[in-house]
């Protein structure tokens, strides 16, 4: 049944260069379109299945227990040419797949918010020092952004803490810029606050908040003043124009 943010994920991509393909998986298990026909992909929110709960898994194992789509995915996803970026939705979704995600063991599994309702608005992130290639130039900026999810809080099965080894992109901050570990600032409990993550190569990201909701400084109801100079483009913009870089690099 979709997702409902591939439109503003194809519009940050397409400005920073990229051509953008929407492809649905229905076009990778009848052989339609292949993925080594691209260089990177991106896997949107906000819902699919329906919104169910759990969806985001439902979406994994349409992957996994295919045994030619999981071939696909997984010679994709080892390939150090290739990226991936996984949000809300998606970001759950991609959550699920570390047994074909190399570097990827220590990511947490996305679970129902702890406040038990769907949480809709500005939150503030902090952008960690990681090898993600998406936030390079970004670290130690702390910045707006869209969430919209019901199911965000990062959760490691036996654990209370996040385990070692774990590449962190982002985590939310309260409005002295510490981590956030309280409701409202955390809007979903995640420990530490933290809503993002890579693998160990940096090549495959996946994040909770909506950059892509908010490229544009105009979809910003309120902006750091420093970031004004920038002109149209928002500061989450150069998440997809360092992508674009990377690939023409690569």
């Amino acid at each position: 049944q979709g997702v409902n943010g591939q439109v503003e994920m194809a519009a940050a991509f397409h400005q920073a260069g990229f051509e953008a393909w929407d492809v649905h998986m229905s076009d990778l298990v009848e052989g339609r379109i292949s993925l080594s026909s691209f260089q990177g992909f991106a896997a949107c929110g906000g819902f699919s299945f329906g919104d169910v709960l759990g969806a985001g898994q439902g979406w994994a194992k349409s992957i996994l227990f295919n045994e030619a789509v999981r071939a696909q995915f997984a010679e994709f996803l080892a390939r150090a040419d290739r990226f991936a970026l996984g949000v809300c939705n998606g970001c759950q979704m991609m959550s699920s797949l570390t047994p074909i995600i190399p570097g990827a063991e220590a990511w947490p599994r996305f679970v129902r918010n702890e406040s038990e309702q769907f949480e809709a608005r500005l939150s503030s992130v902090e952008v960690l020092d990681s090898p993600s290639l998406f936030f390079q130039g970004l670290v130690g900026a702390r910045l707006p952004v869209v969430v919209s999810h019901g199911e965000g809080r990062a959760q490691w099965p036996g654990r209370d803490t996040p385990p070692e080894g774990l590449c962190t992109t982002l985590r939310y901050v309260d409005a002295k810029g510490q981590p956030a570990t309280l409701y409202p600032s955390n809007p979903n409990g995640s420990p530490g606050g933290l809503t993002g993550f890579c693998n160990a190569d940096g090549r495959i990201t996946i994040l909770m908040p909506h950059p892509e909701r908010v490229f544009r400084n105009v979809q910003l109801s309120w902006l750091p003043e420093q970031c004004r100079t920038l002109g149209d483009d928002s500061p989450w913009m150069l998440m997809f124009r360092n992508a674009f870089d990377w690939v023409r690099q690569a």
